[in-house]
């Protein structure tokens, strides 16, 4: 996922080394650790493939107490907020790689190709993702969206992607309100229709998933552009990469606290509705009509997300003393974000689908949320041990060398 790894131009693709740590602001690793959290809580209510789903998402209908704070916490804080995050955090990775680059001698054309293989290559990770583990895959998603653009907004002013950011969370509002408003005449099908996301993960046979995996898969590649939240949040990446926003939180202290706030509010406070909405406090025209709102909010709590951890990051390097320990390990998964998130698929497979050993089908809400912690937990041991060994993660190596390899041909 992160693409700020990169320090060397492609001439110098063989070497092995990271970036040091001393080179690397610690924001951006930082936000890439706390989303590959979210991210896993937002995945495994997929999993609990023996139960009702409910009228948000994959949540199932009903459950004991325990499991509707679970499903209320999810719904208010993950679901729909990782995405738009992630898609800030992969721009704001392309602006950093781009404009290091241009500064170590690349010209502009070889900088652009180089990104271009880059994201061919993701989407191609994202293809063999979704084959072999899982259709929710968001490499293929995000690789299409830099292929698409970057080559339209990489060197826009800042004044044109103000202008395009702001068309999208316009468009893409009106998008939600129109399909709130006509939820009352297709809001029957909303949970059947999302049902069908499950039929990979029910499948005994791990062969006869592998086709499932990838019907899914196809239109979630488009699915992220239709919502006009993610293309915005990868707008609003470009943007703050360029006036170093996360690599300078000092510098913008105002800005961020303010993106904090406001987004965070806005986005939790939707959530908080669409939570009411799922737990029954109160009826709703068309219950699952609200999902639209619910997701297109997203893009504000992902922002503010991005804000709060600059200003944590801030808090630490103000004090001038060395991070403390489950602040490295966080970075360290940040550094190896693409291989952390490919780690949780890799659970996901072999432990909760069924033809895995199923445990997804003995889990109900607040049992899986315990999984999903437990999972991140786990990456974030196993990145801050590879930390200090030296060892880079190996899905980074991997689009490295392929990106680096192809770019020199």
């Amino acid at each position: 996922m992160s693409t700020t790894t990169d320090p060397t131009s492609p001439g110098e693709a063989a070497s092995p080394s990271p970036t040091p740590v001393s080179r690397r602001a610690l924001a951006p690793d930082l936000a890439r650790g706390m989303m590959l959290l979210l991210i896993a809580l937002a995945h495994v209510p997929w999993f609990l493939y023996t139960s009702d789903v409910g009228v948000t998402l994959l949540h199932p209908a009903g459950g004991s107490v325990a499991d509707r704070v679970a499903q209320a916490f999810t719904i208010i804080t993950v679901d729909a907020r990782a995405y738009p995050l992630f898609a800030l955090l992969f721009a704001y990775g392309i602006g950093q790689l781009y404009t290091r680059q241009i500064a170590g001698g690349t010209s502009a054309g070889d900088a652009r190709r180089l990104l271009r293989t880059r994201h061919l290559w993701l989407l191609g990770f994202g293809l063999l993702h979704a084959a072999l583990l899982w259709q929710g895959d968001i490499l293929g998603t995000y690789g299409l969206m830099g292929l698409v653009l970057v080559p339209l907004f990489l060197n826009r002013s800042d004044r044109v992607l103000k202008i395009w950011i702001g068309v999208l969370l316009a468009a893409g509002a009106g998008y939600a309100g129109l399909m709130t408003a006509l939820a009352g005449v297709t809001s029957a099908a909303g949970p059947a229709a999302t049902a069908v996301q499950r039929l990979p993960i029910e499948q005994d046979s791990y062969l006869l998933s592998i086709p499932f995996r990838l019907l899914m898969w196809a239109p979630g590649l488009l699915a992220g552009f239709l919502t006009l939240t993610l293309p915005a949040a990868f707008l609003l990446g470009l943007l703050a990469s360029r006036h170093r926003v996360l690599e300078e939180p000092a510098r913008h202290l105002r800005l961020l606290r303010r993106t904090a706030i406001v987004g965070l509010t806005v986005g939790w406070g939707v959530g908080a509705v669409q939570a009411m909405v799922h737990l029954g406090a109160f009826a709703a025209p068309a219950p699952t009509g609200l999902s639209e709102l619910h997701i297109y909010s997203g893009f504000f709590a992902g922002i503010g997300y991005a804000a709060v951890f600059a200003l944590v990051a801030h808090r630490i390097t103000a004090r001038g003393t060395t991070p403390p320990l489950p602040v490295r390990a966080l970075v360290a998964l940040g550094r190896r974000s693409m291989s952390g998130y490919v780690a949780q698929s890799l659970v996901w497979a072999l432990v909760l689908a069924a033809s895995g050993l199923a445990v997804g089908a003995h889990l109900s809400s607040w049992s899986a949320l315990l999984v999903g912690i437990g999972t991140w937990l786990l990456t974030v041991v196993v990145a801050h041990r590879m930390d200090r060994a030296g060892v880079r993660g190996p899905a980074e190596t991997l689009l490295r060398r392929l990106t680096y390899r192809s770019a020199r041909h």
